[in-house]
């Protein structure tokens, strides 16, 4: 196997200076960007993200990234702009997919955003910024069963997760499966005894199966 190249990165505050390596210079800028954007510091992540997608116009990842600091701003128009162009450039791209859904969500478009969210999750399962979003849509439009499937695929790899966990049993509760919803917020309470939200679900879970189990007898 050839050396790998070694590059030098020098930063400060306003410049990345990159001695050797076109894809490292991209890479590091790439990380820069995001970053910038996770610190709030917004105009350095848009400049690092720019001089990514002038070094690599084929990929995805800048517009992405542009996609997600526009959003923070509630600049939705450009923000779809940003993803609709990486999904152009990488159809694959499940943070297209799931960015071009939370543009639809603020929108309050919510049938377009679960039909993009789904699309994020058939291209990246454990994608739980979509798998989230796809719970927040499903509950204002009142359609469950498809999206139980993804949570109790995401589960069956992360079984340790108790917000997609407390997700799950939300769900089947609203759907009538209290037995699930109550296995589900007891195998919460087993990993997390404080979590006051998943005790309040429970015995209202208990309470509603005894109301059905007493209308059982009477009727």
């Amino acid at each position: 196997m050839p050396h790998c190249e070694r590059i030098t990165v020098q930063l400060n505050a306003e410049h990345v200076v990159v001695e050797e390596g076109l894809e490292q210079h991209y890479e590091v800028l790439k990380e820069l960007g995001d970053c910038h954007a996770s610190l709030g510091n917004t105009d350095r992540a848009r400049h690092c993200y720019e001089e990514a997608r002038v070094l690599a116009p084929e990929k995805a990842g800048p517009c992405v990234g542009l996609g997600v600091v526009e959003l923070q701003f509630g600049n939705l128009d450009a923000a779809e702009r940003a993803f609709r162009a990486a999904a152009d450039l990488e159809p694959a791209c499940a943070e297209a997919y799931g960015g071009l859904a939370m543009v639809r969500q603020h929108r309050g478009k919510h049938a377009e955003a679960f039909d993009l969210y789904m699309a994020c999750l058939d291209k990246d399962a454990d994608n739980l910024v979509a798998l989230l979003g796809l719970f927040q849509t499903s509950c204002q439009m009142g359609s469950f069963a498809r999206v139980i499937r993804y949570l109790e695929v995401y589960l069956d790899r992360h079984p340790g997760d108790t917000s997609v966990l407390f997700c799950l049993a939300t769900l089947q509760a609203r759907d009538g499966a209290m037995d699930e919803a109550r296995q589900a917020l007891e195998m919460i309470l087993v990993l997390e005894p404080e979590n006051a939200e998943a005790a309040d679900l429970l015995r209202d879970v208990r309470r509603r199966q005894h109301h059905l189990a007493a209308e059982t007898v009477r009727s």
